[in-house]
């Protein structure tokens, strides 16, 4: 029996692929990504589908429609957001015979294919050097310009002791980064503390607020409340050797106190980098978008993470051309954009997703002037990331290599530091390295966004004069 897996989408989706294929695995079905001879034979391809724009949705059919010409023997079975945005059409595409628009049905989908070991986690990932892990599913904030709280509206958070479990095995597996991550990692631990209903029950409708989760949450005592610190804390009070983690994209606000002092105590375990989407700096396009914070909280939030954990990279997302938004509020967001020194600045043009509240909205942004805008966005976002990484040099870092090349000296590894910069190594060729090794290097300059770096003899120590990065 020979399957096929595709990914379309976030580092969520690509767990989840990577746990259905350690499923079909584990019950004596063959890959046929690692069995190329056997592709003709392929009797099944699992898609995992996108929906965060229309073009998202458009690439899913496109993608499904290849494999159906080239498996024309091959059931094909479609989950993801798609699946769960429209499901009857996604039903209607070429060798189509199962739609799971729900991904908590997924167990019960594998039992029904007959498969009897059902996996907890994963013990490997497509990606040597690091793995993802998904602790967290499910968003109820509501932003104007999204459908996922239609497509994911339940919150579900794994339990410690399964994460704990993963990352124990993946260790074991040779991985030295693990990026946690959900589709709202800041709402980790929210489900431990259900809403009830008069009755006292835990009501079944997956429209309760979100400030009703929060409400809840607010009244267990500080020292009980099990959310993302508590599970970072767990993590690294493991003390595995040569292993550190990576906070997938996090709310600013939701960087508590206590996430911040262990970024700051445990700086050999956890990264120094927090992607914190913005969206926009100004406060009434915030108001449009239906996001939950205003500016001053976001700026203070990023402020107070990099004066209390050194050389902390903060990456964001930006929005430009929201309905509506007009040229100084555009300057708004590339103000905070410089003041903030953001590491990368992922910068999108505004798509009318169908089915968001967004869509709908008078004063659509003509599409050359969205072009525009981000093309000024990113040039400055660009100028912020290369005189961050001229901060980087004259520290140490610690890198985890992914690709290793041949040049005329030797070879050069190339990998990425904490900050998640790539850096590029000098070694010499009778030095054996492969994907996924750590090496202790010194930043000696930049190309650009490039850090180039020289490693560091393995008799120094930590408290050389070298900065620690």
């Amino acid at each position: 029996m020979i399957f096929k897996t595709a990914t379309l989408g976030c580092k969520v989706n690509q767990y989840e692929t990577q746990w259905l294929r350690a499923a079909f695995v584990a019950n004596g079905w063959l890959d046929a990504d690692e069995n190329a001879n056997d592709e003709e034979d392929v009797q099944l391809v699992l898609v995992n589908t996108c929906s965060v724009t229309a073009e998202s949705d458009a690439k899913s059919r496109k993608l499904i429609a290849r494999f159906a010409k080239e498996y024309p023997n091959a059931e094909i079975v479609v989950i993801g957001c798609y699946a769960a945005s429209d499901p009857q059409r996604v039903k209607r595409l070429p060798h189509v015979v199962d739609v799971v628009p729900d991904k908590r049905k997924l167990p019960k989908f594998l039992r029904e294919r007959g498969l009897e070991i059902i996996p907890t986690g994963v013990d490997r990932f497509a990606e040597r050097a690091r793995a993802y892990v998904k602790v967290q599913d499910g968003c109820r904030v509501g932003c104007a310009y999204c459908i996922i709280p239609q497509t994911r509206p339940y919150l579900h958070s794994r339990p410690i002791a399964d994460v704990l479990e993963e990352a124990k095995r993946l260790a074991q597996a040779g991985y030295r980064e693990i990026v946690l991550t959900g589709i709202h990692l800041g709402h980790y631990g929210l489900d431990f503390y259900p809403p009830l209903d008069e009755e006292g029950a835990v009501p079944s409708d997956a429209s309760v607020s979100l400030e009703t989760y929060l409400a809840r949450q607010a009244r267990v005592p500080e020292e009980r409340r099990v959310e993302l610190a508590s599970l970072l804390e767990a993590l690294t009070d493991l003390n595995l050797p040569n292993l550190r983690f990576r906070l997938g994209s996090l709310e600013a606000v939701e960087v508590h106190d206590r996430l911040v002092e262990l970024a700051r105590e445990r700086d050999e375990q956890i990264c120094p980098h927090f992607h914190l989407s913005m969206q926009s700096g100004d406060d009434d396009v915030l108001r449009a978008m239906k996001r939950r914070w205003l500016s001053e909280p976001y700026i203070e939030r990023c402020r107070s993470i990099c004066e209390r954990v050194p050389n902390a990279a903060l990456t964001t997302d930006v929005i430009v051309g929201f309905p509506g938004e007009t040229d100084k509020q555009f300057e708004r967001t590339c103000e905070v954009v410089q003041t903030l020194h953001f590491s990368k600045t992922h910068v999108f043009r505004f798509s009318a997703r169908p089915g968001s509240v967004a869509a709908a909205m008078p004063n659509q942004i003509a599409p050359e002037l969205k072009k525009e805008r981000a093309a000024q966005l990113i040039q400055i976002a660009n100028a912020e990331r290369e005189k961050f990484a001229r901060r980087l040099v004259g520290s140490r870092a610690r890198v985890v290599v992914e690709d290793v090349l041949d040049n005329p000296s030797g070879k050069l590894a190339r990998g990425a530091n904490g900050q998640y910069y790539d850096v590029e190594t000098a070694i010499a060729r009778d030095r054996d390295i492969s994907e996924g090794d750590l090496l202790d290097v010194a930043i000696t300059g930049t190309r650009g966004d490039v850090l180039l770096a020289e490693l560091l003899d393995a008799h120094k120590s930590r408290n050389d004069a070298l900065r620690f990065a």
